[in-house]
């Protein structure tokens, strides 16, 4: 890249953090870290109130939102210093080093420009993904493990961490169904855009065949982590959670847990963890997770108004189509925006979506 496209480069990203600087207001993050800070440092501090989950949280938020800032305030310094030494004497390690910092400087402020749009609280939270195959037999497995890998890359590439809660394994290849538990700051506000179904579109010339259509789909759910101040009841009566007791392998034990909630006969497989108590504390997390997250969409207080028949299709409605053949193309159908960056799409590129889908929900950025 020449020197003269970097610098313009920087100056639109200077803009845009300028922008959003403004509606952070750093002097005030300060200020409240200070504060909050303070608080937890008292002897009467609680440690078992509801302040006790909320306050350290808010904290960690804020002291992420500063370090963001300065990150990228630190590399704009830095391009800027190298340009003018390169100004004045070619330097091509120089050169290389400029052009890393500003690949890094771009995905900072495309997260930035996101988190602006994420205003609400929950936004902020950590989430749960859940990927389930649908119609279309081995191919839909195969496809649903696809997906699985894109999203751990997009986590992996925003420095989340990623646990992989649950997994059903394919009769042939591919997933039945699997479950990323995707921790950090704003990992719900950015991957509910993903909830729906993912249709995967392969059409073969009529040359080749008879000019078919082949789809198969896989559905995806996400969900907030919901921490243990948010109270949320599920009598007992409403759960039949089933165990392994057998083992097929002495040193390894079966450890998974299926927890069934009887109303809305939403099911929760966990096999992930060491032994069934955290299995079974996991699914039931999930599970609290998905009730929350009908109990938003369709506008009710308590779990006992979630209307049990429309809760399919919250995650059955297409919004994405993904077209692998003979030419590629990604169009997500609830924004409305495309492209044929297939291959970079699928390696876990998905920013360009979750973006306009904010957009259409939040006021952007003026």
């Amino acid at each position: 890249m020449e020197l003269s496209k970097i610098k313009r480069e920087i100056e639109r990203l200077w803009n845009i953090l300028g922008k959003a600087e403004h509606c952070l207001d750093l002097g005030e993050i300060i200020t409240r870290i200070q504060k909050l800070e303070t608080i937890i440092s008292q002897p009467t501090f609680c440690k078992t109130s509801f302040s006790a989950h909320q306050i350290p949280q808010e904290i960690e938020s804020l002291n992420a939102k500063k370090r963001q800032y300065q990150r990228s305030h630190s590399l704009i310094g830095d391009i800027k210093a190298a340009l003018e030494l390169l100004e004045f004497s070619p330097d091509e390690q120089l050169l290389h080093e400029v052009q890393t910092n500003l690949i890094q400087l771009q995905q900072e402020v495309k997260t930035i420009e996101i988190q602006q749009l994420l205003v609400d609280s929950y936004n902020q939270k950590s989430a749960f993904l859940t990927i389930t195959a649908g119609i279309g037999g081995i191919d839909a497995e195969d496809w649903a493990s696809i997906l699985l890998r894109m999203y751990h890359r997009w986590a992996n590439s925003h420095n989340y961490r990623v646990n992989l809660a649950e997994e059903s394994h394919g009769d042939v290849a591919g997933i039945n169904s699997a479950t990323l538990e995707i921790t950090g700051l704003y990992a719900y506000g950015c991957l509910k855009s993903e909830q729906g179904s993912h249709v995967k579109i392969v059409r073969i010339p009529p040359q080749n065949g008879n000019g078919k259509r082949l789809t198969c789909f896989a559905n995806v759910e996400v969900s907030p982590i919901l921490d243990e101040s948010f109270e949320l009841e599920i009598p007992e009566k409403d759960l039949d959670i089933t165990k392994c007791w057998h083992r097929r392998n002495l040193n390894r034990p079966e450890t998974w847990v299926k927890v069934f909630h009887i109303p809305t006969g939403i099911t929760i497989f966990c096999n992930q963890e060491r032994n069934q108590l955290q299995n079974q504390e996991q699914a039931l997390a999930i599970l609290k997770s998905k009730l929350w997250a009908f109990m938003q969409a369709q506008g009710v207080q308590d779990v006992a108004g979630i209307q049990f028949g429309k809760i399919k299709s919250l995650f059955k409605k297409p919004i994405r189509e993904y077209i692998l053949h003979p030419y590629t193309r990604v169009n997500d159908l609830h924004t409305q925006v495309e492209t044929t960056s297939v291959t970079e799409v699928l390696n876990g590129d998905i920013d360009i979506f979750i973006k306009a889908y904010l957009q259409q929900q939040y006021q952007p950025l003026e």
